[in-house]
């Protein structure tokens, strides 16, 4: 059997694309997966805010077309750019096990968020991260920045930032881990919603490869996801909204944090509940729904 596997052509997309691959290969044998690259709206536009021109949903969009057009069987994304509704045709079918969620901090000299000095230029085009940070280290200066995570990381090289914020799992997946001089806890930095996950996405009608793709759904990962992703909807989250939410399983019981400010960032709050693990993702998606609620209804509590 044949499936073809959409991608981005970036270096991270294709390292967990290519990784991703080798093991729905080692689950399916006899199985081949050809490859489709393909360059997205977020990709093309590198000089404005993502927040500005579309939001995350521009590095699933074309992606998406190759599916409904045929041209490929499933697509695989990082979880935490896919919205919150999908097409009525379309489907995650698949998230496997999760990769480390958290932030990290690669710096000048070595340096730490604790360390960084005052007045330090920090690159990130994250919203949610500007205010996570800046409530912790109010004297650092914040700018955006895109790119490529080795451009962004370059950027410091070449002395344009003192430092860049990245997820680690894509350091992780890139094998560069050792790159990071700060990995920020989830207390500090709470992770973006469904951020170290991928979403493996096709066709409600595509009935092999969702055969295919059945081994590799990791049920805790899928459940975790599922009420971050409810927190997301419930609060109408999108790149303009600094919105987390982060779910952990500790014993038989769901931990799920969510942080959300107003699009200029400021009027911070932020919610957790606990709560026996659920066993399906639609029970888990009600927590994350009741919190999302919860972190709306605060929003005038300055």
């Amino acid at each position: 059997m044949r499936l073809v596997l959409a991608t981005r052509r970036s270096p991270l997309a294709l390292a967990q694309s290519r990784a991703f691959a080798r093991s729905l290969e080692a689950k399916n044998p006899g199985l081949a997966i050809e490859e489709l690259h393909i360059v997205t709206s977020g990709d093309k536009t590198q000089d404005r805010p993502l927040q500005d021109i579309g939001g995350k949903g521009l590095f699933i969009k074309e992606l998406e077309e190759a599916l409904l057009d045929g041209r490929a069987d499933f697509a695989v994304h990082s979880i935490k750019d896919v919205p919150a509704e999908l097409a009525p045709s379309l489907r995650i079918a698949c998230i496997p096990a999760r990769e480390d969620p958290r932030d990290a901090i690669v710096a000048r000299d070595g340096l730490t968020l604790a360390t960084l000095p005052p007045g330090s230029k920090v690159g990130t085009g994250s919203l949610r991260r500007i205010v996570a940070l800046r409530s912790a280290r109010p004297d650092l200066v914040f700018e955006p920045v895109r790119g490529n995570v080795d451009t962004r990381m370059r950027k410091v090289a070449e002395g344009q930032f003192d430092a860049v914020v990245l997820a680690f799992a894509g350091l992780r997946r890139l094998g560069w881990e050792g790159r990071a001089t700060d990995v920020i806890a989830p207390e500090i930095s709470l992770p973006a919603i469904g951020q170290g996950a991928l979403g493996i996405e096709c066709r409600t009608d595509a009935a092999s490869a969702i055969a295919a793709l059945a081994p590799l759904v990791h049920v805790e990962t899928s459940i975790c996801v599922a009420a971050e992703r409810a927190v997301m909807l419930a609060v109408d989250g999108s790149c303009r909204l600094p919105v987390a939410a982060f779910a952990v399983r500790e014993g038989n019981t769901m931990f799920l944090r969510g942080l959300l400010a107003d699009p200029d960032g400021t009027n911070l709050r932020r919610g957790e509940r606990r709560a026996p693990f659920p066993t399906t993702e639609d029970e888990a998606a009600r927590l994350g729904r009741e919190l999302g609620a919860t972190l709306k209804s605060n929003a005038g509590a300055r």
